[in-house]
């Protein structure tokens, strides 16, 4: 039986598509409606302007005076001090390598290509997380290799519980979770348990922890 990543004991799903990864350094992705008295954050990531990824009250909630944020160009004009980030680009910040990968729709309006929305790939402690932002089932999904791979299910904005089984067929990370969805923008339980239900490899389906 492959072991499973030693990152995945670290990883905090926080509803939608926020998550904590527990450090050092701590991580946040997308950080919205984060619970009050959260620990403090080293490093966010947003991977797209709208509201329900790119906080600005979230994001002062959790900074601190060395706190790294970074964010598609859209999502970091909105927050004072964040770093751009395109796709292709990559940094290395806190021990983390981050790598910022393309993250769009190609049958939905909603997030368009040239909207510049970003997934991650981070690198820790050598181990590979792929957060894969708002996003469909697009080709460049096929260069993605990763231990832990966080993929939206939900539909209507993303992927399907169908779609999302496809890329992660492609992906073929180590493990699987499912996200964007229980938060009251799109989709429900049912739709994480879909995608394991037709993904065949490793799913783990978080509680949200509010």
């Amino acid at each position: 039986m492959e072991t499973r990543p030693r990152l995945l004991s670290r990883i905090h799903w926080l509803g939608h598509d926020a998550f904590r990864i527990d450090g050092p350094p701590v991580i946040y992705l997308d950080p919205w409606q984060i619970p009050a008295g959260a620990p403090k954050a080293d490093l966010i990531l947003i991977s797209h302007e709208h509201f329900d990824h790119c906080s600005p009250e979230d994001v002062n909630r959790l900074r601190q005076p060395d706190t790294v944020i970074i964010g598609s160009p859209a999502a970091a004009a909105k927050i004072k001090g964040a770093q751009a980030m395109r796709p292709g680009d990559r940094l290395s910040v806190k021990g983390v390598e981050i790598e910022a990968v393309p993250a769009y729709n190609i049958n939905k309006r909603f997030h368009p290509r040239e909207a510049g929305g970003l997934g991650f790939i981070l690198t820790i402690e050598g181990e590979r997380l792929y957060f894969a932002g708002d996003t469909d089932f697009i080709p460049e999904m096929k260069e993605i290799r990763c231990d832990i791979a966080l993929l939206p299910v939900s539909g209507t904005y993303v992927m399907t519980a169908e779609e999302a089984a496809q890329a992660a067929a492609v992906i073929r990370p180590k493990v699987a979770i499912p996200m964007h969805y229980g938060a009251g923008v799109a989709g429900s339980e049912a739709d994480a348990e879909r995608f394991r239900s037709l993904y065949p490899g490793t799913v783990v389906i978080l509680k949200p922890e509010r």
